[in-house]
């Protein structure tokens, strides 16, 4: 016979039924379907470490700091576990706000500690190969070639990217409307003459596919529609093709923000073109080169010429 709880006893909440509620708020404050996704699935892994380790599912820090110590020791990296905390931390705030718990433990307590890890972007020359071994005259190549070309040459996120519409594509200005960036903000990224050639050549080949009549830009090929995970294993397929190590999508957007700056774009246009807000993201991009943009600057300025 199953006891009642005592007067006053805290019962917790199902965290996993109102974690369906904070999805349903987080869109009705218009956050990005990518920032929605990253805040819901990093707090599920906690709901799933629960259960595989036959602990109730209850945010107390003894649970958060065994979970985040249970990653670390599996091999993830800290980045990782700051961003599944980070995610967790927010779902717990939106608990305490809406009275779903009696407060937020994360007020008191640390991070994980995450160490700088610098990306170094593709040279020029990788760059060539990686659009390179894209040639042909089949549906995935003139694709990937398109997708390659496009997020290195504006820096786009990769879901912003998966995320293109064919009404969003401007081939005969040059430029993409990127929707709902970062942050639920919307702009207008330009593109230059090479990367309009390789989006007219895909879209060519796209009015004969099964799903043309899709309002998606990218598809798959073979009838099925195109997402992260598909983009991600195209552009890791294209690297070892072109015999590139350690690649991700998100390389090409560290490659597009230090060759905009190598060219002489200023600050301010890169930031507009990325869709940034914060002048320390540039350095955060770009530290794996600053130390040569330093030097080439150091010699045209020719200081010591007196």
């Amino acid at each position: 016979m199953a006891t009642k709880p005592r007067r006053g006893a805290y019962t917790p909440p199902d965290l996993t039924a109102l974690l369906t509620s904070w999805r349903r708020d987080l869109d009705a404050q218009n956050k990005s379907p990518a920032t929605i996704r990253h805040y819901v699935e990093g707090s599920q892994t906690f709901l799933r470490w629960c259960e595989t380790h036959g602990i109730t599912p209850e945010l107390t820090t003894a649970n958060v700091q065994d979970w985040i110590a249970d990653i670390l020791a599996n091999g993830a990296q800290p980045g990782t576990a700051r961003a599944r905390y980070a995610a967790l931390r927010r779902f717990s705030a939106w608990l305490a706000k809406e009275g779903e718990i009696p407060a937020d433990i994360f007020k008191d307590m640390t991070p994980p500690s995450l160490d700088t890890k610098v990306i170094r972007p593709l040279t020029d020359a990788e760059l060539k190969d990686l659009i390179n071994v894209c040639d042909g005259n089949t549906f995935r190549a003139r694709r990937d070639q398109a997708i390659i070309r496009l997020m290195a040459e504006t820096g786009m996120r990769a879901g912003e990217c998966c995320s293109l519409t064919l009404k969003d594509l401007d081939l005969a200005r040059g430029q993409v409307v990127v929707v709902r960036g970062k942050g639920a903000k919307g702009r207008v990224v330009p593109f230059g003459t090479q990367t309009i050639a390789a989006l007219d050549r895909y879209l060519r080949m796209r009015r004969d596919h099964p799903l043309a009549d899709w309002p998606a830009l990218w598809l798959g090929d073979r009838s099925n529609t195109f997402h992260y995970t598909a983009l991600f294993r195209a552009i890791k397929h294209r690297a070892k093709l072109a015999g590139i190590e350690d690649m991700h999508p998100h390389r090409l957007r560290h490659t597009a923000a230090t060759r905009w700056l190598a060219a002489g774009g200023s600050e301010g246009g890169l930031m507009a073109v990325a869709g940034w807000s914060r002048r320390e993201m540039i350095d955060r991009y770009t530290r794996a080169t600053a130390a040569e943009r330093a030097a080439d600057e150091a010699k045209k300025l020719r200081l010591g010429d007196i």
